[in-house]
């Protein structure tokens, strides 16, 4: 099972970040070994949320976690097999 999780950082001791399209980071991988990925398409003016969502399913991930995802980014998961859990704060680990 792969999980994405949003972070400000590229460790697994940074902080969970609120925003899902214009994260610095994501957090991927499966419960025993994880690698931290740039965001690419935090710097979008338009259509982070859509283009991060399609980025996390080429991914193959899974699991989405993080604070907040935009409604766009939303539909565009939910269009997945991506499964959302929001709402999350403190350190990734």
């Amino acid at each position: 099972m792969i999980i994405a999780i949003t972070s400000s950082g590229n460790t697994l001791d940074s902080m969970v970040d609120p925003r899902f399209g214009r994260c610095p980071y994501f957090i991927i991988g499966d419960p025993m070994q994880f690698k931290a990925i740039d965001n690419s398409g935090a710097g979008r003016q338009g259509g982070a949320g859509v283009n991060t969502a399609q980025f996390l399913i080429d991914e193959g991930v899974q699991i989405l976690v993080s604070g907040n995802a935009g409604p766009n980014a939303e539909q565009a998961l939910k269009s997945s097999v991506i499964r959302i859990i929001t709402g999350v704060s403190g350190v990734v680990r």
